[in-house]
C-alpha cells in the first residue's frame, strides 16, 4: 500500500458535512485505506444560519492534513501525489460572488427558512415544487427585498462548487448538485430552458450566465492546479494534475453510496432526519410541496421526500429506558403490529410533511390501549418512519414504482427490526448494505475514481453498470420484504398517529 499511495494512484473524496469535514483516501478496489475529519459548526450570524469562507479553508486542510497523517502512520506512506479527488457538500444555500470573486454577503446555509415568498412565487411560476432551501430561492428573495449586493451577482455557487472552484479555476458543477440550485430538465441534463427564460422575463438580465456549466458524472471537471493545491496542502507537498470530478451533492454522494442510481432504486438515509430519494421511470405529473425533485449525478430524475424529525425522540427515550438500544429494539418485535394502540409523536420541530407546523412531542394512548414496554417502543421506532409515509404515499398516488430500497443510519444497526418496520410502512423491500456505512465522502471517491477512469479512456460503461459491476459487485447485505401482518398493522398505526395531531 505504501507504493501504491506514493505513486500517485489512491483517489481522495472530501464531504463537507453540517458538523464534519471529512476526507477519505481509497484504492484501486474502493476500500478506505486512510481517513481524516475536521469537526465543525454552523454560526448565527446577524439572524443567518452561515459559515465563514476561513472556516471552510482552516476545516478541509485540517480534514486533508489528517487524513495524509492517518497513510503515513498506518502505512508510512508519504502522499504527494492523487490520481484524481472530489468534493462534495451540504446541497443548496446562497453564495453569491461578485466580478473580482469576492463574496457579496456571508454564507446562507440549507438551514435558513428565509425565502418563503420566493419559494412559493418560482412554484407556482414554474409549475414546479422549488423548496425554501435552493439556491434559486435564497436569490429571488433577495431580489424581492432589494438587497443591495444583488446589482454586483456576477456568478452563484454551493459550498461544493466553491470549494471546487478554489482548487480548479473551474464554475462548472455535477448536475445531481446544480439540481437544487435551479431545475434541471433530464432530457438534456443541463438548466431547464423554459423557467430559466420565465426567470428572466420577470426579472430581466440572464439568470444561466451566473450559474455554474452542469456536468454528469464521469466527465472531467477541470485539475488541480498548483494554487489548488498550495490551497489544500499549504505546506506544499501535493503536487497538482489530479483529475477532478465534478462537485457533486450530499444527496447524490449518499445515492453513490447505496447503490441507488438506477431507475426504481432508491435510498433511506435515517438520523436526526430522514429522507428518501427515489428515482423515476417517468417525470411526475403534478407538483407538491412535499415532494423535491432532484436528479442522479447522472441527470435521471429523482423524487425527494425530506422530514426534519426521526430518531429525537428514541435517543431522549433509550437512556430513561436503561440506555441498551439493542434490547429495547428487539423487545419491540414483541409488540403488537399496530403497537397496541400507542402513539408517539416525535416533533422536536415543524413537520411540513405531516402537515405539522411547530413542535410537537407526547405519547397518546386510549383506555383499551395495550401500553406495554413492547408496544411503547414499537411507536417509538415506527414514530420515527411515519412522516416519511406519508410523503412517500404521496409518490404511490402519482404511480411511482421502487423495486429496491437501500436503507441506511445508525436505526437499521439491530437486524430486522427498523429494517422489517420501514419495509412494513413503504410496502417495499428494503435492503441495509455493509458499505453504506462508508457515507458520503466514500461516494464521492467513486464518483472521482469514476471520472479518472473515464478521462483515462478505460471505462466506458454508465455510471450504473460501473457501480453494479464492480463498486458493490461482492458487497454484502440484506434484504427484507413487508409481510401482509406488518403492512396492515402500519396503516392502523398511521390512522391513529393522525388521529392524535389532529389531521384526519
Amino acid at each position: 500500500m505504501k507504493d501504491f499511495i506514493e505513486s500517485g494512484k489512491a483517489v481522495m473524496g472530501i464531504e463537507f458535512g453540517s458538523t464534519r469535514i471529512k476526507a477519505v483516501l481509497v484504492d484501486d478496489g474502493f476500500k478506505v485505506i486512510a481517513q481524516g475529519a475536521h469537526d465543525w459548526e454552523n454560526k448565527l450570524v446577524d439572524g443567518v444560519w452561515s459559515y465563514s469562507l476561513e472556516d471552510v479553508e482552516a476545516g478541509v486542510r485540517d480534514a486533508y492534513a489528517k487524513c495524509v497523517a492517518d497513510a503515513a502512520a498506518k502505512y508510512g506512506a508519504h502522499l504527494t501525489k492523487l490520481a484524481a479527488l472530489g468534493v462534495s457538500g451540504m446541497m443548496h444555500g446562497y453564495l453569491p460572488f461578485d466580478e473580482k470573486g469576492g463574496l457579496l454577503v456571508p454564507f446562507r446555509t440549507w438551514r435558513n427558512v428565509m425565502t418563503a415568498e420566493a419559494a412559493a412565487e418560482l412554484s407556482s411560476l414554474f409549475k414546479f415544487n422549488v423548496p425554501q432551501r435552493w439556491s434559486i430561492a435564497h436569490y429571488y428573495q433577495a431580489i424581492l427585498k432589494n438587497e443591495p449586493h444583488v446589482k454586483s451577482v456576477r456568478w452563484l455557487t454551493t459550498l461544493a462548487g466553491y470549494v471546487h472552484y478554489r482548487l480548479t479555476g473551474e464554475n462548472v458543477m455535477g448536475v445531481g448538485e446544480a439540481s437544487g440550485m435551479f431545475p434541471i430538465d433530464p432530457a438534456t441534463g443541463d438548466y431547464n430552458e423554459r423557467m430559466l427564460a420565465a426567470f428572466d422575463g420577470k426579472v430581466g438580465g440572464s439568470l444561466k450566465e451566473k450559474l455554474p456549466r452542469v456536468l454528469k458524472a464521469g466527465e472531467k471537471a477541470g485539475v488541480l492546479t498548483e494554487r489548488g493545491a498550495k490551497w489544500l496542502d499549504p505546506t506544499g507537498t501535493l503536487l497538482p494534475g489530479a483529475v477532478m470530478a465534478p462537485p457533486e451533492g450530499d444527496a447524490g454522494t449518499g445515492m453513490v453510496a447505496t447503490n441507488a442510481v438506477a431507475p426504481r432504486t432508491g435510498n433511506c438515509s435515517a438520523g436526526t432526519s430522514i429522507f428518501a430519494m427515489v428515482v423515476l421511470d417517468d417525470a411526475m405529473k403534478g407538483y407538491y410541496p412535499e415532494i423535491d425533485v432532484l436528479t442522479t449525478p447522472t441527470g435521471r430524475e429523482v423524487a425527494m421526500v425530506h422530514c426534519n424529525n426521526c430518531t429525537n425522540e428514541i435517543n431522549a427515550w433509550a437512556p430513561l429506558l436503561g440506555g441498551d438500544y439493542e434490547r429495547l429494539f428487539l423487545e419491540s418485535k414483541k409488540g403488537d403490529k399496530d403497537c397496541g394502540g400507542v402513539v408517539v409523536v416525535p416533533f422536536l420541530s415543524g413537520e411540513p410533511v405531516a402537515g405539522v407546523e411547530d413542535a410537537m412531542l407526547k405519547v397518546v394512548r386510549k383506555p383499551e390501549s395495550r401500553f406495554t414496554l413492547a408496544n411503547f417502543f414499537r411507536a417509538q421506532v415506527y414514530s420515527a418512519f411515519v412522516s416519511l409515509k406519508i410523503g412517500m404515499d404521496i409518490l404511490a398516488r402519482e404511480g411511482v414504482t421502487i423495486d429496491s430500497l437501500m436503507g441506511h443510519g445508525g436505526i437499521f444497526k439491530t437486524k430486522g427490526v427498523a429494517q422489517q418496520y420501514l419495509a412494513d410502512a413503504l410496502k417495499t423491500s428494503i435492503t441495509c448494505m455493509s458499505t453504506a456505512s462508508e457515507g458520503g465522502p466514500w461516494g464521492m471517491a467513486v464518483l472521482a475514481a469514476y471520472a479518472k477512469r473515464r478521462s483515462d479512456g478505460a471505462e466506458a460503461r454508465n455510471l450504473e453498470d460501473f457501480l453494479s459491476g464492480e463498486v458493490f459487485k461482492d458487497a454484502a447485505s440484506e434484504t427484507l420484504a413487508p409481510t401482509e401482518d406488518g403492512m396492515a398493522g402500519f396503516d392502523r398505526y398511521v390512522a391513529n398517529f393522525k388521529d392524535a395531531i389532529g389531521k384526519n
